[in-house]
């Protein structure tokens, strides 16, 4: 999957671009400001509509507009689309072929494109919500029932949630929420467990190829409930047990909803042990490990990378570039780059630049 053409309208600092994109390596260099990263958050909204930076879609609109478009055309494998998306204060409305899609999870299926951004550099210390929504992008994107499962869950834990606020609660109503709280639990589990042990047989080949040695490497996913036989009794005896807690405290404490997973690096929590250099390395080897999950190639992934190369040496710089060339389609973001691998903008004033072999 590949972005060939891409067209912003009063997007960010973006008055009017147009511009066209072939297959490989994109190097996007700039200082800060120059409009690097609106660029490449404008190409993540045609995944989920919603942007890396913010959840405000009205600051994406530029100041003095009413309305901010993204247009882009994408190539899968020998089909074309077009994808449409206009931004004003009512909200956002998105054309696929000039016609308008159901729901915007339609936009899983036709536009995937993964992101890493500086912030991800902590993500193993930020808060379990980060790395739940690391896994619940990326089964979205590959399991369009994941996110009906998700969905449904979610809805069933509102429902709860709002019982346990009661003076009084029917307690009956309770328990029969709770059951279907537990049937709609075992999917989202059963999903993460197995996209988790995935990424388990690939990580470590990623975190080689780009730190040019080995580290022993492995996800550990923490469910609310183990899965195996009696997973529906035995996750409603805890229930049980944390309802006293739940009516106390007039939420649900327990679910796919609070899971986590750490990684070890070395048979050690890297988020306690783990050094600056490596946790960003397992940062970047965590977010592109997607990629290769996919085994339909003309599905796989258009990639992200804000800001990337910041803070590794010249070496790890080079080793992650080369293994870049790997993919179908990335576009790196960048204050600085001498380096003659890949096609390379200049942006100033949000204006992209070709460079030409000599210029590099």
């Amino acid at each position: 999957m590949i972005i060939t053409k891409l067209e912003l309208r009063d997007y960010r600092s973006y008055e009017k671009l147009t511009i066209a994109f072939e297959e490989g390596l994109h190097v996007l260099v700039g200082p800060n400001g120059a409009g690097k990263t609106n660029l490449v958050e404008a190409i993540h909204y045609l995944s989920l509509a919603r942007s890396f930076r913010t959840s405000d879609d009205s600051r994406l609109i530029k100041r003095g507009a009413v309305t901010a478009t993204i247009r882009a055309a994408i190539k899968t494998g020998e089909r074309n689309k077009t994808i449409a998306i206009a931004i004003d204060e009512s909200g956002k409305k998105v054309l696929v072929n000039d016609k308008p899609i159901g729901k915007l999870s339609e936009l899983l299926e036709l536009a995937n494109v993964i992101v890493f951004e500086p912030r991800d550099v902590i993500l193993f210390d930020d808060l379990p919500k980060a790395r739940r929504k690391f896994l619940d992008v990326a089964l979205m994107k590959q399991h369009r029932d994941y996110l009906e499962a998700l969905n449904r869950y979610e809805k069933l834990l509102k429902e709860r949630n709002e019982l346990l606020k009661q003076e009084t609660i029917n307690q009956l109503l309770l328990q029969t929420i709770t059951e279907q709280l537990v049937a709609a639990a075992l999917p989202i589990v059963t999903r993460r467990s197995a996209y988790l042990e995935r990424i388990n047989e690939i990580i470590e080949r990623i975190v080689k190829a780009i730190r040019g040695d080995e580290l022993k490497v492995r996800l550990v996913y923490e469910p609310f409930i183990a899965l195996g036989t009696d997973f529906e009794k035995r996750a409603l005896t805890m229930y049980q047990r944390t309802l006293e807690s739940d009516i106390r405290r007039k939420v649900t404490s327990e679910g796919p909803h609070r899971e986590d997973f750490t990684v070890q690096l070395d048979q050690e929590d890297i988020a306690s042990y783990g050094s600056q250099g490596e946790n960003r390395l397992l940062a970047i080897a965590l977010k592109l490990s997607p990629y290769f999950l996919i085994e339909d190639k003309d599905k796989r992934p258009i990639v992200v990378l804000d800001d990337v190369l910041s803070e590794l040496d010249v070496p790890t710089q080079d080793r992650l570039l080369s293994f870049l060339l790997k993919f179908e389609q990335v576009f790196v973001t960048t204050t600085k780059f001498k380096k003659d691998i890949g096609t390379v903008y200049d942006i100033k004033n949000n204006v992209l630049t070709r460079r030409t072999f000599h210029d590099k």
